[in-house]
């Protein structure tokens, strides 16, 4: 286990974000993933994200498997954590940081 600058311990957890994005042409899809790019610099090494971009077959396909996953169909925009749905409207960066400590405690 590592000590982190707070003093607490962790067993060097990760977190991986992942924003549903129809394209920039949707501007709260441009909105949430502007607020994930700056709550993920925080936690440098330990939180990676990513678009999925539907336009795309690759994307199409990681968006119906997240749904399926979650057993509804995921709004655009929306940001998942882990593979789970968190956030179905655009949070402030804070609330995003926040429930990223939690995650990776």
């Amino acid at each position: 286990m590592r000590r982190d600058e707070s003093g607490g311990n962790h067993a060097g957890k990760t977190a991986f974000v992942e924003v549903i994005y129809e394209g920039e042409h949707c501007i709260p899809c441009v909105y949430m993933a502007e607020v994930v790019e700056e709550a993920v610099k925080k936690f440098a090494n330990r939180v990676r994200w990513g678009k999925v971009v539907l336009k795309g077959r690759a994307g199409a396909q990681r968006y119906a498997a997240l749904s399926l996953k979650e057993g509804k169909v995921a709004p655009i925009p929306s940001i998942f954590v882990n593979e789970k749905l968190v956030f179905e409207m655009i949070p402030p960066v804070e609330e995003l940081e926040k429930y990223l400590e939690k995650v990776l405690k």
